[in-house]
């Protein structure tokens, strides 16, 4: 059996939202969402922080957390880091990297997309949802999109443009990429010491800096519609759809 660790950055600080974690929706602080959604996806798990109400937070909900204070640029050097300090004498095979402002991120998918990864050999394993060419979020350059072999689920490139492109103006359909990251162990170490790649900066998306380097990327699909938390104003929409 395959042994999967579910590893969470959340870090205190953002430009936007400053101590996002613990921002009330219905009454409960962001990270008791993630932490119960750790719960139920059957994998051991911790979230990794560098802050003292975080810590305390996830303390009172029994959870389970680890710090990290390192001043880190992306949450993927974080969980490397608590990985290496905390774990790496634990013999795990897979690393998922699930954020801690996706609250609507549910157990059952972060089970489908660590279960899929242990079925296949791709270094690195993320999730994809299927949309049509008439969604409006098609052009829209925050929504990525995810070019996927649909024989051999590898992921070939991820953009924020339009992609694929109808040159002949028919419908079809095309998958947005959706941010959770199982890593092999030896994976997330390399894909951490990697320096930033020509198609990771002009995309801004770090994760071509993986195939720019040759590592492999598959992806599972899910049907979800997910809301990640990026500033206040987000709580709204996500309390909109937990009342549904």
């Amino acid at each position: 059996m395959s042994k999967t660790l579910i590893l969470v950055p959340a870090r205190f600080g953002s430009s936007r939202f400053p101590g996002k974690p613990l921002a009330k929706i219905h009454n409960k602080t962001m990270i008791s969402y993630v932490v119960d959604n750790c719960d139920k996806s059957g994998f051991d798990y911790a979230i990794v922080t560098d802050n003292d109400d975080i810590e305390q937070e996830v303390l009172n909900l029994n959870g389970k957390v680890v710090r990290v204070d390192d001043d880190v640029t992306t949450g993927s050097e974080r969980i490397a880091l608590a990985y290496e300090r905390f774990f790496s004498s634990k013999n795990y095979d897979f690393v998922v990297n699930v954020q801690g402002d996706e609250p609507l991120l549910t157990g059952e998918i972060i089970s489908k997309v660590g279960s899929f990864h242990a079925s296949q050999d791709f270094d690195i394993v993320t999730a994809v949802k299927e949309r049509s060419s008439n969604d409006e979020s098609y052009k829209n350059p925050n929504i990525v999109k995810c070019i996927l072999s649909e024989q051999t689920h590898q992921c070939l490139y991820f953009s924020r443009s339009s992609i694929p492109f109808s040159r002949e103006d028919v419908p079809f359909t095309w998958n947005q990429h959706i941010g959770i990251y199982s890593y092999k162990v030896e994976a997330l170490k390399k894909f951490v010491g990697l320096n930033e790649s020509k198609h990771e900066n002009l995309e801004k998306l770090e994760q071509l800096r993986a195939l720019d380097n040759g590592l492999t990327i598959g992806a599972t699909k899910i049907d979800i519609e997910l809301i990640g938390v990026d500033t206040p104003e987000d709580i709204r929409k996500i309390e909109e759809v937990l009342s549904e």
